[in-house]
C-alpha cells in the first residue's frame, strides 16, 4: 500500500482528492492537513510515503513546508498539485525538494500515475511546468557535452532509479553515481535531479 497525505486549505478540494485516492486499491489516505505547518508535523507523525501538497495556503506556504520536510530529513516524496504554473511557483517547490508537479486540470488517472510515480521515487512534471523549469533552467550550448557514462546515469535517473540501485546496474560504487551526477548538474547548469532531466528532455540528450 502507498500511504499518502493530501494536504490543500480548500476543505472540499481536499475531500474530493483524497476520496480519489483512497478509491484506488493500493492507496491509502492516513491523513489530511490545510496548511504547511500542519502538513509537516503529520508527515512527521503519520510518515506517509507521498504528500500530495498544494502550494499557496494560508499560514504557511506548501514550499515552506516542503524545505522544512527535507530540513528534519522526513522521508515523504512530495507531489504538488496546485493551479500555478509559474516559474516563481514550480522552480521554488523542485528546488526546495519536491519529487513531482502536477496541476489540477490534470486527468484522475494521470494524479493517480503520478502518486504511483512518486512513491517510486520518479521524477513526476505536467508538460507545461517541465516546459517552464527547462525555460528557466536552459543554460548556453556552449556548456559541455555529458560524456557516455553521464548520459548512462542520467538516463537511469530519468526512469526513476535511485543511485545505488544505478551503481548496482553499472557495476560502479554509489559515490561514483553521485559524483557522475555532480558533473551532470555542473554541465546542465542544474541543482538538482528533477531540473536535469527537464533541461535534457529540453536539449534532445533523453529521448
Amino acid at each position: 500500500m502507498i500511504r499518502i497525505l493530501v494536504v490543500d486549505d480548500h476543505p472540499v478540494v481536499r475531500d474530493g482528492v483524497a476520496a480519489t485516492l483512497a478509491a484506488v486499491s493500493d492507496f491509502e489516505v492516513v491523513g489530511q492537513a490545510g496548511d504547511g505547518p500542519a502538513a509537516v508535523e503529520l508527515t512527521a507523525s503519520l510518515r506517509p510515503d507521498v504528500v500530495v501538497l498544494d502550494l499557496r495556503m494560508p499560514g504557511g506556504s506548501g514550499v515552506d513546508a516542503v524545505r522544512e520536510m527535507r530540513r528534519r530529513h522526513l522521508s515523504a516524496a512530495v507531489l504538488v498539485l496546485t493551479t500555478y504554473d509559474t516559474d516563481s511557483d514550480t522552480v521554488a517547490a523542485i528546488e526546495a525538494g519536491a519529487t513531482g508537479y502536477l496541476l489540477k486540470d490534470a486527468p484522475v488517472e494521470t494524479l493517480v500515475a503520478g502518486v504511483r510515480a512518486t512513491a517510486a521515487g520518479e521524477t513526476v512534471l505536467s508538460p507545461a511546468v517541465a516546459t517552464r523549469l527547462a525555460s528557466h533552467v536552459r543554460r548556453p550550448a556552449r556548456t559541455a557535452a555529458l560524456s557516455a557514462r553521464e548520459r548512462e546515469v542520467l538516463t537511469l535517473v530519468a526512469r526513476g532509479t535511485a543511485n545505488r540501485a544505478i551503481a548496482r546496474e553499472l557495476f560502479v560504487s554509489e559515490a561514483t553515481v553521485k559524483t557522475h551526477l555532480a558533473h551532470v548538474y555542473e554541465k546542465l547548469g542544474v541543482a538538482d535531479r528533477a531540473a536535469a532531466v527537464a533541461v535534457a528532455y529540453e536539449r534532445g540528450i533523453l529521448g
